[in-house]
């Protein structure tokens, strides 16, 4: 594959464009959850205005009254052109993707194709903590499989806990996180290579979620996972959910390699009912015509993770923080703090922002907590300071 770098689009950072009294009058999980004295730093929604071309299809499909059921193949053919241009994936087939309402809602149907109840599901911890609630409401088991002390993928763990969780002649499946959430690490091929390798030696079939994907950094490299050597026989479920700030017009797409078309033939024709028909309206324009202000958001987060990394170096040295290369989250090792489990808990209480814990990350989580980055520099400068003066 060859990769089309970011560029310098030419657009404003839209992380500079709304001050915070303008914020506070969305009425958003991040704005609603906690009094006004409380600063959001938590869960993934973004301080950004939407993209221009998003809020002009919008427009035009409410001055139509398109506000319809969902039709046709343009949300695949818009990320097809995406991924050709953006990841040198050509191999994106329009007739092997399905819409899903979203990406986790995706995810579950992916499981239900390729296990049954009580079957295990292989996931690196810590991991977002949906991945844990959606698979073990769906009566399946997971079994955690811990990233290494360096926050990469343990193939030698992975290897174990796929013998483990196929023990017996069991189905399993893997939830690969790609990139990663919360730590921001972005799978090699080599990597990702080698998960494929141990699935198939195991027989676990892999479902990759990939909404993440757009956010990498400058020198980063996404590497699709249905793309590499072995990757023919995976599930992944990609949308613009996350970098266009899309989270609450729903839309997604699932996504099968050569060799799972007929598992995803089997997925019920019901599940497609689920989308928002604007919903994918936003989400082919954001694909189609959003990608210069994507790379203006993206310019602003590279600059968002030295602007942390520096804060933290200054205010709060012990805070471990390797900056991620994707995603618009950092992780934070609060250990050394002597914060107990929960710091989120402390710098809530006595510092008035809000950051989400690490405890639902599962094992590798206590002590931690996860920051969501994309916001202004003003704002991040604020949390930090907060967090700082819940110390004294």
């Amino acid at each position: 594959m060859t990769r089309i770098p970011h560029t310098t689009s030419g657009e404003p950072n839209p992380l500079h464009a709304l001050t915070l009294d303008r914020l506070r009058r969305r009425t958003s999980m991040k704005w609603r959850t906690y009094p006004d004295d409380v600063l959001p730093m938590w869960v993934a929604e973004m301080d950004v205005p939407l993209a221009e071309p998003v809020v002009h299809a919008l427009t035009e499909a409410l001055a139509l009254g398109d506000t319809g059921y969902p039709a046709g193949t343009g949300y695949a053919e818009a990320l097809a052109g995406f991924a050709a241009k953006r990841w040198g994936w050509d191999g994106l087939a329009v007739e092997r993707t399905a819409i899903v309402p979203d990406v986790m809602l995706g995810v579950v149907e992916m499981l239900k194709l390729v296990t049954g109840p009580g079957d295990p599901v292989v996931v690196n911890s810590p991991v977002y903590p949906p991945f844990y609630q959606f698979v073990e409401h769906m009566d399946r088991q997971v079994v955690e499989a811990p990233l290494g002390a360096d926050l990469r993928i343990d193939l030698d763990t992975l290897d174990e806990s796929f013998r483990r969780a196929t023990t017996g002649g069991r189905r399993a499946a893997f939830l690969l996180c790609s990139p990663h959430n919360p730590t921001g690490t972005v799978h090699t091929a080599d990597e990702l290579a080698a998960v494929a390798a141990l699935a198939d030696h195991h027989g676990v079939r892999v479902v990759a979620d990939e909404i993440h994907a757009p956010l990498t950094a400058a020198d980063a490299d996404f590497v699709p996972y249905l793309t590499v050597p072995g990757g023919e026989s995976g599930l992944s479920l990609m949308s613009a959910s996350k970098a266009w700030n899309l989270a609450g017009l729903k839309a997604a797409l699932a996504i099968a390699g050569p060799a799972s078309a007929a598992d995803l033939a089997r997925l019920p024709e019901e599940v497609g009912h689920g989308p928002s028909h604007l919903g994918i309206i936003a989400h082919s324009a954001a694909l189609s015509d959003g990608t210069a202000w994507l790379d203006a958001l993206l310019a602003g987060l590279d600059d968002n993770r030295r602007l942390l990394a520096d804060l933290l170096a200054e205010h709060l040295p012990a805070i471990t923080y390797r900056p991620g290369d994707a995603t618009y989250l950092a992780w934070l090792d609060c250990r050394a703090l002597g914060l107990g489990d929960d710091p989120a808990d402390v710098f809530l209480r006595r510092g008035r922002v809000a950051l989400t814990s690490g405890i639902p990350f599962g094992t590798g989580g206590a002590g931690h907590v996860r920051l969501n980055l994309a916001t202004s520099p003003e704002l991040i400068t604020e949390g930090v300071r907060r967090m700082a003066a819940a110390l004294d």
